[in-house]
């Protein structure tokens, strides 16, 4: 279980918290998440790229990876602590739901590398509804989710932003004014900005999240994917996305 982190306010906490423990935060060996026990969920191999580029390429063959198990869809989909961001209809046939952390590189690395294609060819065609949740290991991955959250209608903007430029944020020692003139960009100002992140309802609210999935669905990874049900761990390629969602359809 996911020992819960102080009370004290994120933006008090931001500037204590050594770069190398968000960087390697993308797994969870056991109470929590540190650099020495990190072990990332490693992203899967990109396919071979094909010999054309057109409006419309072909996904390379790939295999479904294996399931790393199977929830209850209905359990999953109960309303937690905060309003379900998604995309895509509601009555998609496929509901994916990624459980991620702002801070972890190969969250990062799906954010940067499948997600587009997977939004294109699946979410804006109404095939696929996705869900992101919140599973921080530690405070600058709070904070990162905190600020999407109060970037209201903003959140999928601000979290794409985000993991673009987590090299800018995570891995310095002056986190706070970073993610400062990041959140500027989004319509930020100083008073919002600190107003966002000593939210301790917002906090908690986030850790809920975390800590409820944790807790009933067994997450302990990032990204941990739910597609209709069925788990997946790791960064996933389009392939193998493909892969999974093409037989649900």
């Amino acid at each position: 279980m996911i020992r819960p982190l102080s009370r004290r306010t994120v933006l008090s906490t931001l500037a204590a918290v050594p770069a190398a423990l968000a960087l390697a935060a993308c797994s969870d060996s056991g109470e929590e998440a540190n650099a020495a026990d990190a072990k990332p969920a490693a992203p899967a191999q990109p396919a071979a790229s094909t010999a054309t580029d057109t409006a419309a390429p072909a996904t390379p063959a790939a295999a479904a990876p294996e399931s790393a198990g199977n929830v209850d869809m209905a359990q999953l989909l109960k309303p937690g602590a905060l309003p379900e961001k998604s995309l895509g209809k509601d009555d998609a046939k496929v509901t994916i739901v990624e459980y991620a952390s702002m801070t972890c590189p190969h969250c990062a690395h799906f954010a940067e590398t499948t997600y587009p294609e997977l939004k294109t060819k699946y979410i804006d065609t109404g095939k696929v509804r996705y869900i992101l949740r919140e599973f921080p290991f530690d405070p600058r991955a709070e904070a990162g989710f905190m600020l999407a959250r109060c970037s209201g209608d903003n959140y999928f903007a601000m979290v794409d932003v985000l993991f673009k430029q987590q090299d800018s944020w995570v891995a310095v020692e002056n986190v706070k004014d970073s993610l400062l003139q990041i959140s500027k960009l989004a319509g930020f100002t100083q008073e919002t900005f600190n107003a966002c992140l000593t939210d301790q309802k917002l906090l908690d609210d986030v850790r809920a999240v975390q800590k409820r999935g944790a807790d009933e669905f067994k997450v302990d990874s990032t990204p941990t994917f739910f597609i209709n049900g069925k788990t997946y761990k790791g960064a996933l390629s389009i392939a193998e996305m493909s892969a999974i969602i093409d037989p649900m359809l």
